[in-house]
């Protein structure tokens, strides 16, 4: 009998129904993740009073922030502050993204994403964000969401390299890898804490990740 032709939007998955349908399971002892999590940076006199002010505010308001506060106010300037303009690669947001895989449509707007493309973004991807505010009722899995959005960025890439994610939820930073069917993800790193120079540091490691990809393209 042929599979039944079904459509479901990234926040309507949870992590558990990925693992089901697709086979995805959890490494707790990923050496990529383990190597990502020793990112170290260096800020300027001039970054570090900026990253010191976002901490601040982190720490005043993110649990009031609603999604929109929380993008423009908190992750925009730290993105800013990593600085991901370089050729061969593009910052998109709000950007549609799908993949029809094992029967089903995976699909939906992504917050953050890093790719090829200068108009609208191509394979191959690199790196997604998600975001959602501290004390919503009733929010969907945001690491269910983010890991359908990473599939779906894997299997139009066709699976070339390891795939690099992040969800924000509030003040605190989860980063994400999926490998084949193997993810793995961190312990919350709070931004409203010294820890934001970690948050700058790793986001910074992805664009090595990146021109390493492109050097090896």
């Amino acid at each position: 009998m042929q599979k039944k032709f079904i459509m479901r939007n990234f926040e309507n998955w949870e992590t558990q129904d990925l693992e089901i349908e697709f086979g995805l399971y959890r490494n707790y002892n990923s050496q990529l993740l383990e190597e990502w999590l020793t990112a170290t940076t260096t800020l300027d006199e001039y970054e570090m009073k900026r990253a010191n002010r976002l901490k601040e505010k982190f720490f005043k308001f993110s649990d009031y922030w609603n999604e929109d506060e929380l993008k423009m106010q908190g992750i925009s300037p730290i993105i800013d502050l990593v600085d991901y303009n370089a050729d061969g690669y593009t910052v998109f947001s709000n950007r549609p993204l799908s993949a029809t895989i094992n029967g089903i449509e995976l699909g939906g707007r992504v917050d953050f994403l890093i790719s090829q493309g200068h108009q609208k973004p191509i394979p191959p991807f690199f790196f997604i964000h998600e975001y959602k505010q501290e004390t919503k009722k009733g929010s969907s899995d945001p690491k269910g969401q983010l890991l359908s959005e990473l599939l779906v960025a894997q299997f139009n890439n066709k699976e070339e390299f390891p795939l690099y994610g992040c969800y924000v939820v509030g003040r605190n930073w989860f980063f994400v890898i999926l490998q084949g069917k193997e993810y793995a993800v961190t312990n919350a790193i709070n931004s409203s804490t010294d820890d934001i120079i970690k948050v700058i540091a790793m986001l910074r490691k992805v664009k090595n990740n990146i021109y390493k990809i492109l050097k090896n393209k």
